[in-house]
């Protein structure tokens, strides 16, 4: 797919390597369609590599697809430069008046604080609200999804024992719907957090279907009826090393986490990590854009 994207992001060298074909814009003007609106509100602290993972994710379908990155005016970033922010990021202020085809909600490592707690809560409110009349469909991702269904639902989440990080098998539950079209019966996906959203909870709102399920992992993919809310509560968008980076950091800072399960061949983490969920993680953005964002959202936004 046509990804249409600033010519300087970061992102653009890495993924022109993987022969992800990238668009400039001179290019997409000669073209006479509309590409697909698509805003990211990135929470995660090291945006860029943020960025490349989910630009790969989207880059398997032939839709043209016209890229707004999202930054949070109410936090002040510590890992990602201000140059970079301003240079690729709008504000919610900016597009306000905007409507979108569609918007990925990202996680964000602040699951252990409550909701209101966080400081940017009230315009990450702001922007799920605005959601509702302004984007086709909205994907969520781990604390995103667990933020989605708090907010839009009601639902809590709740903290664990110990910190689920590792790369787990999931069973499709219902493969009638779109989503998974294309899963297999038992597929992978990596997890990194402290909460949990309960299955319980969820199958108690009328409005919510539970598409995919962990034995160890606990509910993965859940959608509303309508397909206007992805609720993915792992990190399909990962890449190979991104675990194994999470694990070296927090070796270094003296914490005692436990190696990544069913990640390093062996359990040994100076083995190169295996990478098994790429498949499913591009069938699942690949769906959410062909079934719940082109073949519904209308063509004047």
């Amino acid at each position: 797919m046509p990804i249409k994207i600033q010519n300087d992001l970061p992102a653009r060298a890495i993924l022109e390597t993987e022969n992800i074909f990238i668009m400039d814009e001179n290019r997409a003007v000669s073209q006479d369609i509309r590409p697909l609106q698509i805003v990211i509100l990135n929470l995660m602290p090291i945006k860029e590599e943020t960025e490349t993972q989910l630009l790969r994710s989207l880059s398997n379908t032939p839709i043209q697809l016209d890229i707004t990155f999202l930054h949070m005016s109410t936090h002040e970033s510590t890992h990602t430069s201000v140059s970079h922010l301003n240079k690729f990021y709008v504000t919610f202020d900016a597009i306000r008046e905007q409507k979108f085809d569609g918007m990925i909600i990202t996680g964000a490592p602040v699951e252990q604080m409550e909701f209101e707690e966080v400081d940017y809560w009230p315009e990450l409110a702001k922007i799920m609200e605005w959601g509702k009349t302004h984007v086709t469909s909205t994907v969520h991702i781990c604390w995103g999804a667990q933020a989605g269904l708090y907010y839009h639902y009601g639902i809590q989440k709740h903290e664990m024992e110990k910190k689920l990080f590792g790369v787990y098998d999931h069973r499709v539950l219902d493969r009638t719907v779109p989503l998974v079209r294309g899963f297999d019966d038992v597929f992978r996906a990596p997890h990194s957090r402290y909460t949990y959203v309960r299955k319980e909870d969820i199958a108690a709102c009328p409005e919510l279907i539970i598409l995919a399920e962990s034995d160890e992992a606990g509910v993965f993919l859940v959608q509303s009826r309508d397909g206007r809310h992805i609720f993915v509560m792992g990190h399909p968008e990962y890449d190979r090393v991104t675990l194994d980076g999470e694990y070296r950091r927090d070796r270094g800072k003296g914490m005692d986490t436990a190696v990544p399960v069913n990640y390093y061949p062996e359990d040994d983490p100076e083995e190169r990590p295996l990478l098994t969920w790429r498949m499913h993680a591009n069938a699942l953005y690949t769906n959410w854009i062909n079934f719940y964002v082109y073949q519904v959202t209308p063509y004047i936004l």
